[in-house]
């Protein structure tokens, strides 16, 4: 069983799918982080966002590694946890650069069907249901209001002890210009699949969410 789960920024994607795959005794893949994670390699190495040849230079030299720790899913990257790194504003607001190149998206899209397999799996993302998986038997498409994901951003922000000194407006903006961005890049953009059912989760609790993407699993089982 694939489940694809895709959407915007913050529109709960990740908070999701991690309990789920966990319910279901699912393994979980969290593309959004691999494409932070080269982010964040991007930046170790001192390279522009934009260069291409040495961003998949440097992550063939540091590599991106998923470990399960006291129950939670942590990044490494050249043997350092950068689970809280990758959250950070400065690689939020340049990861849709780095997840835009071409060159990254292959060399990612193929290492997570390699992660998916055969197995049961929940990936999030926001090109699951229509590159990654394109056959996966649930395909969810996750909404919500700008504002909305901006103040989950904020509040995602502080639970994890990150500072930041952006206001829920600056928020916002930069998550418009992300939907922008990750809507209108040629390689992969941001796009609902033609069978996928959208959720819009602006007024929802994050248990009514699960409780909607499992009756489409169960429909499925």
């Amino acid at each position: 069983m694939q489940v694809a789960i895709d959407g915007p920024a913050s529109a709960g994607k990740s908070t999701v799918a991690k309990i789920i795959a966990k319910r279901l005794s699912y393994i979980y893949i969290d593309t959004g982080a691999m494409y932070r994670a080269c982010t964040v390699i991007a930046k170790n190495h001192n390279l522009d966002y934009g260069d291409e040849k040495g961003i998949l230079e440097a992550v063939a030299s540091d590599g991106i590694e998923f470990k399960t720790e006291g129950g939670e899913q942590l990044v490494y990257s050249a043997g350092k946890d950068i689970s809280l790194e990758i959250r950070t504003p400065e690689i939020s607001a340049n990861v849709s650069q780095v997840s835009a190149l071409p060159g990254v998206r292959e060399e990612m899209v193929s290492l997570q069907r390699k992660m998916a397999g055969s197995t049961n799996v929940v990936m999030d993302g926001r090109d699951i249901g229509t590159t990654v998986l394109p056959n996966a038997e649930v395909k969810i498409f996750l909404v919500a209001s700008a504002r909305s994901r901006a103040e989950r951003r904020l509040l995602d922000l502080k639970q994890r002890g990150i500072k930041s000194d952006q206001t829920v407006e600056e928020i916002e903006a930069d998550i418009a210009a992300r939907d922008y961005k990750d809507s209108h890049r040629a390689v992969s953009p941001l796009k609902k699949a033609d069978d996928a059912v959208e959720i819009d989760t602006t007024n929802m609790t994050i248990e009514e969410v699960v409780q909607s993407i499992l009756e489409q699993i169960q429909k499925k089982l």
